[in-house]
């Protein structure tokens, strides 16, 4: 989840919408 997480970071990044999925991603 590390690898997946670090990808999600940098989605969220470049997208608002990315960014709060990556931050309930991270929650879970």
């Amino acid at each position: 989840m590390d690898l997946h997480g670090k990808n999600a970071v940098i989605t969220g990044a470049s997208s608002g919408i990315g960014k709060v999925v990556a931050l309930t991603l991270a929650k879970e």
